[in-house]
């Protein structure tokens, strides 16, 4: 029985495919969301649904604005990409750090550039991810992230604000486990180029963002 490999040119055309349907995922969601525009001008649930804040409403609305929001989903995923290398209680200290933004955004509303800079916060993931930069930059990128989601709940009163922040640290905290778990196996296969790629879309995704909000 012959052990050796096969040749590059007769592997099946899966097992050649393989490792590009990551970075092939990634590029296709990637040009999506840039040619939609304008991901910080995303709608919450309150937006959607026309309910007076309560608790019930807080938390479904803390519990989806990460999700209905492209630039918040796409930074958590590509943030996902640098915690492969971390332990758990890495991530719950960047999501604390993303709640804290949140209530500093309460407390200082109508930061400048704010918009901009978390576009720009996937400029920074991906860096990081390349070792370019230090991870030390994520703190203030998810902090930015917590702090534009506070915009759409000024005014609300204590409980459905505490409701709604339970609701983000939930949402972003099941949405970087998910990530984590399916990112593991994928990640790990990437050559050096294909990580180039992905970081590269991230570039170009995160500098098209923020340059629409500039100019918005």
């Amino acid at each position: 029985m012959n052990s050796f490999p096969l040749p590059k040119a007769d592997r099946p055309m899966a097992d050649r495919l393989r490792p590009w349907l990551l970075p092939s995922a990634m590029g296709l969601g990637l040009t999506i969301l840039g040619v939609a525009g304008q991901p910080a001008e995303a709608h919450h649930l309150m937006d959607l649904t026309h309910l007076p804040p309560s608790p019930a409403t807080g938390l479904l609305t803390g519990l989806a604005h990460p999700i209905l929001g492209p630039d918040h989903l796409l930074f958590l995923c590509s943030l996902s990409l640098v915690g492969l290398r971390h332990r758990a209680r890495w991530m719950l200290a960047l999501l604390v750090t993303g709640l804290l933004g949140s209530g500093l955004g309460l407390l200082l509303p109508g930061l400048p550039f704010a918009e901009a800079a978390v576009a720009f916060s996937l400029v920074v993931v991906a860096l990081v991810w390349l070792r370019q930069w230090p991870k030390a930059l994520l703190l203030p990128a998810i902090a930015l992230h917590g702090y534009v989601l506070s915009n759409t709940v000024l005014g609300w009163s204590q409980a459905p604000l505490a409701f709604y922040g339970l609701g983000l640290l939930l949402s972003q905290g099941v949405l970087l486990l998910l990530a984590l778990t399916l990112l593991r196996s994928l990640v790990d296969g990437l050559s050096t180029q294909q990580r180039a790629l992905i970081s590269g879309m991230l570039i170009g995704c995160g500098s098209a963002w923020t340059l629409s909000a500039l100019v918005a």
